[in-house]
């Protein structure tokens, strides 16, 4: 199912780009910040836009406490939305935040830990041109995140655990984003990496993070 629903969100998300005029030739639009020429168009950026994400996540735990201390690595779902400002028209330095649905946790020999979150990302953006349609665009800024569900699968002693119980992890996480993208028209492409600053172990003297990979791939408007 999850697999499914992410190949029909990458098709329609491929598709959209065909369906909107390519450049800023043409006309005035409010939103649109001129900077310069770049052959015979008009090098040009949104002040402000709104996008569709989805993607996949490598995420792993790293705890001080064995029960919760997955190394391995755990493939997850990405998806959300999107929103950015221009912080300034001398540049094209933009805040982006969105709302994401993300699948993080970790696994080792016996243990798999699910844990998902809806999360807010809070980023600052650059967009360095290199035609009149494609930017290269790295960020870097912060996230916070609540947990939504999850379990704790022991194989080895078949059992089955809430990842949010008062036992094992908290709900609240946050931490660093650092990653950069790609955009092309309206297509948008990204990869980045996240790393948990705040204990997310029960125990006040455990010492239990998240880090997490994620590609993104994604359209704005």
């Amino acid at each position: 199912m999850k697999k499914t629903l992410l190949l029909t969100l990458m098709c329609v998300l491929l598709a959209l780009p065909s369906l909107a005029q390519p450049g800023y030739r043409y006309g005035y639009n409010p939103r649109v910040q001129t900077v310069g020429r770049h052959g015979n168009e008009y090098v040009a950026w949104h002040r402000y836009y709104f996008g569709l994400r989805v993607g996949m996540n490598a995420s792993h735990v790293n705890s001080d406490t064995p029960l919760l201390d997955a190394g391995g690595v755990k493939t997850g779902l990405n998806i959300g939305v999107a929103a950015g400002t221009q912080l300034t028209y001398r540049a094209p330095i933009f805040l982006e935040t969105g709302l994401y649905y993300t699948q993080k946790g970790g696994k080792s020999d016996d243990i798999t830990c699910n844990l998902n979150y809806l999360e807010v990302p809070l980023l600052i953006k650059y967009k360095h041109f290199i035609g009149n349609q494609t930017s290269i665009q790295p960020f870097a800024g912060g996230y916070l995140s609540l947990g939504t569900d999850g379990e704790i699968k022991n194989y080895g002693a078949r059992t089955a655990t809430s990842s949010f119980d008062d036992r094992n992890f908290n709900r609240f996480d946050g931490g660093l984003k650092i990653g950069c993208g790609v955009g092309f028209n309206m297509l948008y492409l990204d990869a980045s990496y996240d790393i948990g600053l705040a204990n997310i172990g029960q125990d006040d003297f455990s010492d239990t993070h998240n880090g997490c990979f994620t590609i993104n791939i994604g359209v704005n408007f």
